[in-house]
């Protein structure tokens, strides 16, 4: 099973994709993201009678998008693909789903995905 995450927005989008079929979720996480997202995939998972083992490959949006929903999004799709050993890719626009998926098809596996901002960090001066 393939999961899809997309965590750029406060709606973060979710996909679980096994074989030919494919269940999609939208959850509005707004501020919840960091404290809520390992429950929210695991939850949608047991719907499907899945358990994270079920996982086989995992496609993220890496940006550009929120700086803190992408950074959460990632670091936790990282890390589940590195405990579990399977490949993670990463894709942008807004067909980085297909992107993907024929990028999992083909064997890719970027073993890490990094955020794409879309623009240097504005890094603001402190006010004391």
């Amino acid at each position: 099973m393939i999961l899809l995450l997309d965590t750029s927005t406060p709606i973060c989008k979710l996909s679980l994709i096994d074989g030919d079929n494919r269940f999609d979720n939208e959850w509005e996480a707004a501020r919840t993201l960091a404290k809520g997202l390992l429950g929210y995939i695991e939850n949608n998972l047991k719907k499907h009678g899945k358990t994270w083992q079920d996982i086989t490959a995992i496609g993220v949006f890496e940006g550009p998008g929120s700086f803190t929903g992408l950074r959460i999004g990632l670091t936790v799709l990282n890390t589940i693909a590195d405990c579990q050993s399977i490949p993670i890719v990463g894709g942008r626009g807004d067909d980085w789903q297909e992107s993907v998926l024929a990028k999992l098809k083909g064997g890719a596996n970027d073993k890490i995905v990094l955020p794409f901002y879309g623009s240097e960090a504005h890094i603001t001066t402190p006010t004391k």
